[in-house]
């Protein structure tokens, strides 16, 4: 997971850098500041949209250098910029104006990248200064990252500091799975019910007898299968007032556009070390939550009209053990029709069979094994007309 800095050449084309060193010493004193501001800040948002109006065009993919230990975060990043429904959101974003805050601003910095990857003509770029700005909120340079870990991380600072409620409401709604989990007392059947959000599903690769899940959909089903929890000495129940065991039961009220999956391929035993799970589990290029869940487990919400209909989007695989290993991410391009997989500054097309290989088994391919899994909903256009 190694990676390398180095400076790139400025374009002499439009560029969102070229104005976001705008500064105080534009404005008059006095009354005519904050009325200069508003002429500066109409300036800069002009300029955005002639720069946005290309947000979603590629001059083929573009890579990003490893600039230390960084691969995780340059696969992740691969797969927010390949996500029309995401960039157009961030290419909306309302640009901070003081020089500090726009150095301090994840949304910003990866809009700047962003640009610099479409508008560039070399095969990669360096992303420092947004690996300088995630070192202001602690994200640590030249570490070992869990792509899970640094994918809630990065979504986490993108929707913080988006000023705009309206698109924050939008990123959320794209990413965020609603549950409602319902908790049955075994000895009145008083069930009580609670609201969950989640951002990714974590999904195990085996069941509580540690046998192996063969196919995704088995993963999924033993995630919203009802659970008996025996916690007696833990849980008294509200109706009876009595200790007793209780069954835990999930379903899906709402499925985002963008659905992520955690394949949970590390795990620590008694004495804490943690290994890595090289068990072989496929995954199929489209999937139907109808067909998958029951009516009880999938209940989404009318006004939602979620058909649960979903097609492969991104596949970010991990190589080598848990001590030590390389993330790349297995991208579907949207306008070209084609998958891409982007490791670190090499980037090629490749095809189903390259990523079937990441089914997973510790003799193929220095063990790479999928990791997180994107879906996209099918009924994208419907949903691009709502951005």
């Amino acid at each position: 997971m190694g990676q390398n800095f180095a400076m790139q050449k400025r374009s002499k084309t439009l560029q969102l850098d070229e104005y976001q060193t705008i500064t105080a010493e534009d404005e008059k004193d006095g009354e005519e500041k904050e009325e200069r501001k508003e002429d500066i800040m109409e300036k800069y948002n002009k300029k955005l949209k002639a720069i946005c109006g290309l947000a979603d065009l590629r001059n083929g993919a573009v890579g990003l250098y490893n600039i230390g230990l960084n691969c995780c975060l340059n696969s992740l990043l691969q797969v927010f910029f390949m996500n029309r429904f995401f960039t157009m959101i961030l290419r909306r974003i309302k640009v901070p104006f003081d020089v500090d805050e726009q150095k301090a601003s994840v949304p910003y910095q990866m809009l700047l990248l962003l640009e610099q990857m479409q508008q560039s003509k070399q095969k990669s770029v360096h992303p420092m200064n947004l690996v300088q700005c995630l070192s202001k909120h602690d994200v640590k340079l030249f570490v070992l990252y869990d792509a899970a870990e640094l994918f809630l991380i990065l979504w986490n600072l993108i929707k913080d500091q988006i000023t705009s409620t309206d698109l924050a409401e939008r990123l959320t709604h794209q990413y965020t799975i609603r549950l409602k989990e319902h908790l049955t007392c075994q000895e009145c059947s008083y069930e009580t019910k609670k609201d969950s959000n989640l951002i990714m599903l974590p999904l195990h690769l085996s069941d509580s007898d540690s046998h192996a899940f063969k196919k995704l959909e088995d993963a999924l089903h033993y995630f919203f299968a009802s659970e008996q929890m025996m916690e007696e000495s833990t849980f008294c129940c509200e109706q009876c007032n009595r200790k007793a065991p209780r069954l835990r039961g999930v379903k899906v009220t709402y499925l985002p556009q963008t659905l992520t999956l955690h394949l949970k391929r590390f795990t620590s035993n008694e004495r804490h070390r943690t290994r890595k799970i090289y068990n072989s589990l496929s995954f199929p290029q489209s999937l139907d939550f109808s067909q998958i869940l029951t009516p009880e487990q999938y209940c989404p919400d009318i006004q939602e009209k979620d058909d649960g209909l979903y097609d492969l989007f991104a596949v970010v695989p991990h190589s080598g053990s848990a001590d030590f290993g390389h993330y790349c991410a297995y991208v579907w391009s949207l306008t070209e029709h084609k998958w891409y997989c982007f490791n670190d500054s090499s980037v090629c097309q490749v095809f189903w069979d390259d990523i079937k290989c990441t089914y997973g088994r510790a003799s193929l391919r220095w063990g790479e094994t999928a990791y997180l899994l994107v879906y996209m909903k099918k009924n994208c256009k419907a949903l691009w007309s709502d951005l």
